[in-house]
């Protein structure tokens, strides 16, 4: 039976009996409005760890437009319903002051990684990640954490971090599970009105064909720039980056020659899309 618990005392009772017991124990950071993304992630972890804890946290620290953290969709009753269906045996949902308490005042800054891209554009976005992604790990003690390779750069930060800080746990990235026409699921496609909706698949299917041409040996700076105006065509309104990286640490790639992927962020119908895929 799933147990909703609000405080780390709670928590920390029920691991150290489950550790006691010899069980490895999962967990799957969220911010809730769970979708078949999520999903994924928790069947994951049922299928590689012998317990799993869900995290629901809205985490203010990460949220660089206080209207975003605003609007972010809080569904709670729903998100334990399907957690319940998918036998997670913890909803750890804490309140901000469990999180944050009166004093509070540590952040966690990784370099590197967290310059480009989302880092530009969402300043002190990744500060935030990784401040409550290393006190959820804290908190609930887990053997491995998984994350989905959606956002991928965000995972890339939370593995230089688990590294550097010597944090053990395994840090396990999934894959990024897509509507049926492309488009990667996430919680803002609900804000997405039916034209937006429609068009908004282009973004995938414009890096699927982008990704090709690089392969397939096309100039890498022009296929990126013609793939920036295909998606202005398809409706997106502002295009912040679509560029090609190293897969590891982010850096602009010249080549194919070691891992690469392809990196994308655009608005459609006044909501934001974030996309990458292998190259």
């Amino acid at each position: 039976m799933m147990q909703i618990l609000r405080t780390v005392a709670e928590l920390r009772t029920r691991v150290r009996g489950w550790k006691q017991d010899g069980r490895q124990v999962g967990v799957v950071p969220t911010m809730g409005a769970l979708h078949e993304g999520h999903m994924s992630l928790v069947r994951a972890a049922r299928r590689g760890c012998d317990r799993v804890i869900v995290t629901i946290f809205v985490n203010p620290m990460q949220f660089n437009n206080p209207d975003d953290l605003s609007k972010y969709p809080r569904t709670e009753d729903a998100d334990a319903a399907l957690l319940f269906r998918e036998g997670v045996d913890i909803l750890f949902a804490p309140g901000p002051d469990e999180v944050y308490p009166q004093g509070f005042d540590s952040r966690v800054l990784v370099g590197g990684v967290t310059a480009p891209l989302e880092g530009e554009m969402r300043p002190g976005h990744f500060e935030g990640v990784a401040t409550v992604v290393a006190k959820l790990f804290g908190m609930t003690q887990a053997d491995r954490a998984y994350f989905g390779q959606k956002d991928w750069q965000q995972l890339q930060v939370v593995r230089r971090m688990v590294t550097d800080l010597n944090i053990p746990v395994e840090v396990v990235g999934c894959e990024t599970i897509r509507e049926a026409d492309g488009l990667a699921m996430s919680s803002r496609n609900a804000r997405l009105d039916p034209l937006s909706r429609a068009q908004a698949p282009a973004l995938h299917r414009i890096m699927v064909k982008t990704a090709a041409q690089i392969r397939g040996g096309s100039e890498i700076a022009a296929s990126l720039a013609q793939a920036r105006d295909d998606l202005r065509q398809a409706g997106f309104t502002e295009v912040e980056y679509l560029d090609l990286r190293t897969a590891a640490m982010l850096e602009p790639a010249t080549g194919i020659e070691q891992p690469v992927r392809l990196l994308a962020a655009a608005w459609i119908g006044g909501v934001r899309l974030i996309d990458n895929i292998p190259v």
